[in-house]
């Protein structure tokens, strides 16, 4: 059976696959299994019941899945802080800042509409290990907690949930926005309310779009997978700069005054940067994943940063944080952690440093951004393929040897089997297009003739 768990919590069809009945049920086995030590026989153990946060973006399932999961939590002896439509970075804060035992959002990040996801979060507003996400399944099939009288958890709103963040927001702002003009695009999205809030406090002058959720509409259109529509908006409105955010305002992506792309790796070269000369850069390392463009490493060596790579996946790149204690890291799909402020990605305070160092240093966005050269890269999905049988096949770790002997210091290729179906992705960087191109075709092959089911 298949690990219930991805990435990024549980996410799937709503009503479907995520449905009340799961999201009532793992609500109960996460009390079980975060709230240990607070529990004894299904009463308090500590002199209080434990505190659990929910939040959600606006999708219209997640109505029904956030009263589920209160349910969930509230007759497993959990007292409830419902927060709302927040961004899930928002819900990690408050988490963190109220001392809450643990917490969860409703959200499937940049999917559509029709689908959602429950992801849950430890004390101090971390996303779950494995580990802790595998006995979260396990006690799907236990007892629940069952309390009576007063041992029931309540359900209160968390009143002061969007003050608390913006007020946080606001204090990590190392130099005012005055003299900016940003367009922002909020994916439809948690993010809607909040951004446009900041941004503006902040100084900058600031256009919106994406900012009208109705329940439906998240990132249909719009946010950081389209971001040819905040490009266009840019180029429309004149503006210094756009920034996007995914539906759960996660991740930050940004488009230059020309309406060129900036991607996570380049906001984090810039961040980079700019916390090194600041002596903010702990251990001059910048953390991210095996995905980011081989540009990023060559620009981070050439200014004596070590960049330190990780699995796939936001949470290994918070695990790499913690563990080093270092203060960047994130991924190129937009997920930055600035962990003096956060402990996870977060889209409107990475949008803020961003421009809070175009502010400070009187540059453009495409003048920071040229610090990274952008290798062309080329993704291919090998389907149908024994993935399993991908790591002990000599012929292709032949293939791949004889490739980067081929590019040497020019280029890279990593090859990377899905965890949850038959599928192989290729992916190839050089110094010219049509050589990746050309390289991930013929190790695409490879993998195929080698692993075709």
């Amino acid at each position: 059976m298949p690990r219930l768990f991805g990435t990024d919590g549980v996410r799937g069809l709503a009503n479907e696959k995520i449905t009340v009945e799961l999201a009532v049920s793992l609500a109960q086995a996460a009390s079980v299994v975060l709230g240990k030590g607070r529990f004894a026989d299904g009463r308090r153990a500590s002199g209080r019941r434990p505190v659990g946060v929910i939040a959600r973006d606006p999708r219209v399932s997640g109505e029904f899945l956030a009263a589920a999961v209160a349910a969930g939590f509230a007759s497993s002896g959990v007292d409830v802080l419902d927060a709302g439509i927040i961004p899930t970075p928002a819900a990690a804060f408050l988490i963190a800042d109220i001392k809450a035992d643990f917490g969860v959002v409703i959200s499937a990040s940049h999917n559509p509409a029709p689908d959602n996801g429950i992801k849950f979060f430890a004390v101090g507003g971390t996303k779950l290990p494995d580990e802790v996400e595998d006995r979260i399944e396990a006690a799907l099939g236990e007892q629940k907690l069952s309390p009576t009288g007063v041992e029931v958890g309540r359900i209160r709103r968390f009143a002061d949930a969007e003050d608390r963040y913006i007020v946080h927001l606001m204090s990590t702002l190392p130099h005012r926005l005055d003299g900016l003009h940003v367009v922002l695009d909020c994916a439809n999205g948690a993010a809607s309310g909040i951004s446009p809030e900041v941004f503006t406090l902040a100084g900058a002058r600031v256009t919106v779009i994406g900012t009208d959720p109705d329940g439906y509409n998240i990132n249909d259109g719009v946010g950081s997978t389209h971001l040819d529509v905040l490009a266009a908006a840019v180029l429309e409105h004149g503006a210094d700069v756009g920034i996007a955010h995914d539906g759960d305002a996660d991740r930050c992506l940004a488009v230059d005054h020309l309406g060129r792309i900036v991607d996570g790796d380049q906001i984090m070269a810039i961040l980079a940067l700019s916390m090194k000369e600041r002596g903010l850069l702990r251990e001059n390392t910048l953390v991210a994943t095996v995905m980011s463009n081989l540009g990023l490493r060559v620009a981070m060596a050439e200014h004596g940063i070590t960049l330190l790579q990780t699995a796939v996946g936001d949470r290994y790149v918070l695990e790499a944080l913690n563990e080093k204690k270092l203060s960047l890291g994130g991924e190129q799909s937009g997920h930055v952690i600035m962990s003096d402020f956060a402990t996870t990605g977060d889209g409107i305070l990475t949008g803020l440093q961003l421009l809070s160092e175009m502010a400070r240093t009187g540059r453009s966005l495409a003048e920071l951004a040229s610090v990274m050269t952008v290798y062309p890269q080329i993704m291919v999905n090998v389907r149908g393929v024994d993935h399993h049988g991908f790591a002990s096949d000599e012929v292709i770790a032949a293939a791949v040897k004889a490739v980067e002997a081929r590019l040497g210091g020019g280029g890279r290729v990593l090859l990377r089997p899905s965890g949850t179906e038959p599928l192989v992705r290729v992916m190839v960087e050089a110094e010219e297009q049509s050589v990746a191109e050309e390289i991930a075709n013929s190790l695409a092959a490879v993998v195929l003739e080698r692993l075709a089911l």
